[in-house]
């Protein structure tokens, strides 16, 4: 698995929240895209990429297709402070 060599950005609340509950599951980000765009939404694997990095905003169909793959509450992703 690749690491991530670049800082994270500051365009979206989001990316590491995201990121750490992928990785949680043990998604590859190959097949959590996949995933993404069977529920609707139209991402590429490098669009995604730079959501996870907080280089891109996300679209509220991609939130809501992100928090429904990964089984949680839209909140969850925005929490600052995750408890895991």
């Amino acid at each position: 698995m690749k690491r991530r060599t670049r800082a994270y950005g500051n365009s979206n609340m989001i990316g590491k929240n995201v990121e750490r509950l992928r990785k949680e599951r043990h998604i590859s980000q190959k097949d959590f895209v996949a995933r993404l765009q069977v529920l609707g939404a139209d991402i590429n694997p490098t669009s995604y990429s730079k959501l996870e990095g907080q280089l891109r905003t996300a679209t509220d169909k991609e939130l809501y297709a992100i928090a429904k793959a990964l089984q949680v509450p839209m909140e969850e992703l925005f929490d600052p402070f995750p408890s895991r």
